[in-house]
């Protein structure tokens, strides 16, 4: 029957030739239906599949409320039949029985039901996900025992062997690895740049992080969860085996045809493993300031920092605020034929092309500042360090901005000043920071109105005055945006990001002011005094604009 819904596929112009014959020569090899191909390499959704199969055999698609509360009585229904055969019974009367089945080709699995009810089937076609929820629900129970299957594997136990090795085919069969499967797709599905995984006594929540905001997912059975960790850990090429500290690692696979990679990351908890997949789409990111929101004065500044041959470039912000991204767009920038990049990470988040990419490892002793040692003897132009974290990471940077060198990297303050006093705090000499210091571009990431649903309202005097507009030419009667909701946005309104900046570049009154105390509320002063726009003026510029919110940038960037 493959060859049927491969004929309708190819005929409709479903799926691209090349990807489709694919397909079919993992199957013949491997024996799977091409249904479950389809999805296992990313080459169509669970939706869309579903649609092809019902248009292809002439069924109709099961909505999830059409699944039934009880289990249907009449026969015995084996579960283990059900999970292999992906199909749960709907209905049974006298005549028929209805079915919900991911793959309605599956002529085996129709006669066998046949033949156990006594009954014709109608056959529909249900999303691989429901059915599989479906099953656990309503026949699942039956084979719960005392100690709920878990037997103990989410707490802090010695990890026998035995316990592995069943961890490790829990987590290869079919129902785990296709609700890792949907997980990651509907992470990609709803743009989200995590994927937590949070044990807990009696539940397994699950939640992505979509433009910043985190929401709930549909929670995978708790039963699960510790083979649904192993299966994250056995595709990162983790140790399964060890549950007591935490491990990273990374997955590289293809999700409808884009190159994926994410970064995994376990960490034990009082009731399991918890896990974070950091989602780093290839195909999607776009590495250039415009498409960042960086323009303007501030993109003028940031490439005023960027064209000097040699000295240190910060850019600064809390976890998740874009920095790694801007330093690659940065790079992006930079790289040509006359110059010789290198980086230092922890970890390389994008393969650039034409740049040396270094992956820290410290088990080895391969730190940042070892590293960077190796590095300077390369005859490099331009360097970039993953992070600067501690005192002998900023000497080194220090001394290679002084030998002619452009050092580019981040550090965690929340101010483009601050990054000035906690450059001193961590012991940097004053002279050194004035002498190698170009400049520091403070960011955060602010939502992107939806332009679908937006809705303008009129400034009147009081927000005008709450808000400070004056200082950016603004006033009663401009126009700013509240956050409606739409289908297009998934009804929060905003859909996607960009980048709200204060860009601080060094001046003469600058150095002197850090010579003599190195003062923050002094230092951000003369850098106001000196053109600098803050992060909530380019915030409220942005919203001016239609780009944003005021409740964004009140949310990310609000003034003390």
């Amino acid at each position: 029957m493959s060859d049927q819904f491969a004929t309708y596929l190819a005929d409709n112009g479903r799926l691209q030739p090349a990807m489709l014959e694919r397909a079919q020569r993992v199957s013949e090899s491997t024996g799977e239906s091409l249904s479950v191909l389809l999805l296992k390499l990313g080459l169509m959704s669970e939706r869309d599949l579903a649609n092809a199969l019902a248009q292809c055999y002439g069924s109709n698609l099961v909505e999830s409320a059409d699944y039934p509360i009880d289990p249907v009585d009449g026969a015995d229904f084996k579960i283990r039949f059900l999970r292999h055969a992906r199909l749960v019974p709907l209905a049974l009367s006298d005549e028929e029985l209805v079915l919900a089945m991911a793959d309605p080709g599956d002529r085996f699995a129709i006669d066998s039901m046949a033949l156990l009810t006594g009954r014709s089937v109608r056959v529909m076609v249900g999303l691989p996900s429901e059915i599989e929820q479906a099953i656990e629900r309503l026949y699942g129970p039956q084979r719960e025992t005392a100690s709920n299957t878990d037997d103990g594997l989410d707490g802090f136990d010695d990890g026998l062997e035995t316990d592995i090795e069943r961890l490790r085919d829990q987590a290869s069969e079919a129902p785990v690895v296709r609700l890792v499967n949907r997980m990651i797709g509907d992470a990609i599905d709803l743009r989200a740049s995590d994927i937590h995984l949070e044990p807990y006594e009696t539940r397994l929540r699950l939640r992505y992080r979509v433009d910043g905001v985190l929401q709930d997912g549909e929670a995978p059975p708790a039963r699960l969860k510790a083979a649904i960790v192993s299966r994250l850990k056995i595709m990162a090429k983790l140790n399964i085996a060890e549950r007591r500290l935490p491990q990273d690692g990374r997955i590289k696979l293809a999700v409808r045809g884009s190159a994926i990679d994410l970064r995994v990351s376990t960490l034990p908890s009082l009731f399991g493993e918890g896990v974070v997949l950091r989602v780093l789409n290839r195909d999607s990111v776009s590495l250039d300031f415009a498409s960042l929101g960086i323009e303007g004065d501030n993109l003028q500044r940031l490439k005023e920092g960027l064209a000097r041959p040699n000295g240190i470039f910060l850019v600064t912000g809390p976890t998740g605020s874009g920095k790694t991204t801007t330093l690659y767009a940065a790079l992006s920038s930079l790289n040509d034929a006359e110059r010789k990049i290198v980086t230092v990470e922890d970890p390389v988040e994008y393969q650039l092309d034409g740049v040396n990419q270094i992956q820290v490892k410290p088990t080895i002793g391969l730190t940042f500042a070892s590293a960077l040692r190796a590095i300077l003897r390369q005859d490099p132009d331009i360097v970039l360090i993953g992070e600067i974290r501690d005192l002998e990471t900023a000497q080194i940077a220090s001394q290679a901005a002084l030998t002619g060198h452009l050092v580019l990297s981040t550090l965690h303050t929340n101010s483009a000043a601050a990054s000035v006093t906690r450059l001193l705090d961590m012991g940097v000499e004053s002279y050194l920071v004035t002498a190698t210091l170009n400049g520091v571009a403070a960011q955060r990431l602010v939502r992107r109105l939806c332009d679908a649903c937006k809705t303008p309202y009129s400034v009147d005097e009081e927000t005008s005055l709450k808000l400070g507009l004056d200082r950016l030419g603004g006033g009663v009667g401009d126009t700013l945006y509240h956050p409606k909701g739409c289908e297009q946005c998934g009804q929060s309104g905003y859909r996607g990001r960009t980048s709200i900046l204060e860009t601080l570049v060094m001046t003469d009154d600058l150095r002197r002011i850090i010579l003599k105390d190195g003062d923050e509320r002094a230092v951000h002063r003369a850098a106001v005094a000196a053109g600098m726009r803050t992060l909530y003026e380019d915030g409220l510029r942005k919203a001016l604009l239609g780009e944003t919110s005021v409740e964004e940038v009140l949310r990310t960037a609000q003034e003390g």
